[in-house]
């Protein structure tokens, strides 16, 4: 009896447990039929990324700040869409009040490049609207690639999975987009990027530069909301002492960019190496080339399609990049306009021509092939140097991810192909030694074109820098 007693106990037990395994089996099968992130390649990023380039070299109203806002909301969209599906990470949402992300279910499959190629389009329509009716085949090119990206995927898998991940991009960036028009300063701030505002005067302050006068572009723009760099730090340190006394340091930096620039116009030693340099980082034309925040951008797609990054670490890379962009031009313009330094071109003009009568008609070496202005400036305050703060953001988030690691366990050797195609100017590729050379090149190129101190690439670069390094301190892992 005890036998036929045990024998039934021990064939109820084995029923129970095949029943456990085969739910067991089910679970993990569910789990593994729903692709992570991971596991799709990086080309809806470099897609897209293309499109934005062509956007940006004609988008009137979007040099400088709202260039970098946008590739900001643009990367963070992308990542608070698909961070559930990558592990390791955590949604940066409960940081920012006011911004609700989209509940998602877990239950759920969804297709994930599907789901950025939502984002991008979503906002590049919103952020680009101006340009539907002067670019109208650029405009239109957003709703051209979400298509053809759109049927691409449905090849990959289901209706019902495309449109729920058709759902869940646009959710997200719709949420992001509502959050975003709550900063009024930089809500659609390219419509009037040239506000009244009341500029000081006297020597050493900022005023319109020859050729063209142009008033001061996004005087407020220190006031656009950041993602990670502090109010306590935008704030760049005060610059050199303004001096006219020719022993003076500011005396001397404003020497140094005045028979620089004046070498290259001599064709002097060096001469072309500092002109191929002063151009080839230039990007300051509308309608010839990308901005200079967006020039990090065409430096990224280089290196992620060369290492071929999967979708999850392209997602983190480029929202790094975007908030960092974006939050170094919220720290460099409110120092801009608190510490209304004037250009090399004024002073040089104005004090160095006392000691250097040829000096007093100087100008830059930045010509702009477009509307015929010959020697300009960037119109608003010289320090801190805007390139260079975008230069030191994007050389910090580009070494953190590709260089010291186990694939790159030193610097990484690049070669910028940014403006191979380029005829206006030298746009032959340039080799750099490792990002922080990259970013130091970009900085520096300014003195030679004429239209920076050498202290504003320097606190430009540092600040460039802190912000990139804020926006990594964000609690990203798990």
């Amino acid at each position: 009896m005890k036998i036929v007693r045990l024998s039934k106990f021990l064939f109820s037990l084995l029923i129970l447990s095949g029943a456990l395994f085969v739910e067991s089996c089910k679970e993990i099968k569910v789990e593994q039929s729903r692709p992570l992130v991971s596991e799709y390649s990086n080309s809806v990023f470099l897609r897209w990324n293309d499109i934005f380039l062509q956007l940006d070299r004609y988008a009137v109203g979007y040099r400088p700040g709202p260039v970098p806002h946008a590739l900001g909301y643009l990367g963070y969209t992308a990542y608070e869409a698909v961070v559930p599906a990558m592990p390791g990470y955590n949604s940066l949402a409960n940081l920012y009040p006011g911004l609700q992300i989209p509940a998602f279910d877990e239950e759920k499959e969804y297709h994930w490049p599907a789901v950025i190629n939502e984002c991008y389009a979503y906002l590049m329509k919103r952020f680009f609207f101006h340009m539907e009716n002067e670019y109208p085949d650029l405009f239109q090119s957003i709703e051209q690639t979400r298509q053809q990206l759109y049927n691409q995927y449905a090849t990959e898998t289901t209706p019902e999975i495309l449109a729920r991940s058709v759902e869940r991009g646009r959710s997200v960036a719709m949420a992001l987009y509502n959050w975003e028009r709550t900063d009024l300063e930089a809500h659609n701030a390219f419509l009037n990027p040239q506000p009244p505002y009341d500029a000081p005067t006297g020597p050493g302050y900022w005023e319109p530069t020859v050729p063209d006068f142009v008033q001061g572009l996004f005087p407020f723009w220190g006031r656009v909301r950041t993602f990670a760099l502090p109010e306590a730090e935008q704030l760049a340190r005060p610059p050199i002492p303004y001096s006219e006394n020719t022993q003076s340091l500011f005396y001397n930096q404003a020497l140094e960019v005045y028979f620089r620039v004046n070498n290259i116009k001599e064709n002097g030693p060096g001469s072309y190496e500092d002109r191929w340099t002063a151009e080839f980082w230039s990007d300051d034309i509308l309608g010839l080339t990308f901005s200079p925040p967006a020039r990090l951008i065409a430096v990224a797609n280089q290196v992620v399609a060369e290492e071929n990054l999967n979708l999850e670490e392209t997602v983190e890379f480029y929202a790094k990049l975007g908030m960092s962009l974006n939050d170094i031009s919220v720290g460099i313009w409110q120092s801009k306009y608190i510490y209304n330094l004037e250009r090399p071109v004024s002073y040089i003009r104005r004090v160095v021509s006392q000691q250097y009568p040829a000096a007093s008609d100087w100008t830059t070496i930045l010509n702009n092939p477009i509307n015929g202005y010959e020697g300009i400036t960037p119109a608003f305050p010289a320090y801190p140097s805007g390139h260079s703060g975008f230069a030191g953001a994007g050389g910090k988030i580009l070494s953190a991810f590709f260089e010291f690691n186990s694939k790159h366990p030193g610097t990484f050797v690049f070669t910028d192909k940014c403006h191979i195609s380029r005829t206006e100017f030298n746009g032959t590729p340039r080799t750099l030694a490792s990002f922080t050379e990259l970013a130091r090149e970009d900085a520096y190129a300014r003195i030679p074109l004429g239209v920076h101190f050498r202290m504003d690439c320097d606190e430009g670069l540092r600040m460039g820098e802190l912000a990139a390094q804020r926006v990594l301190e964000l609690p990203w892992r798990k």
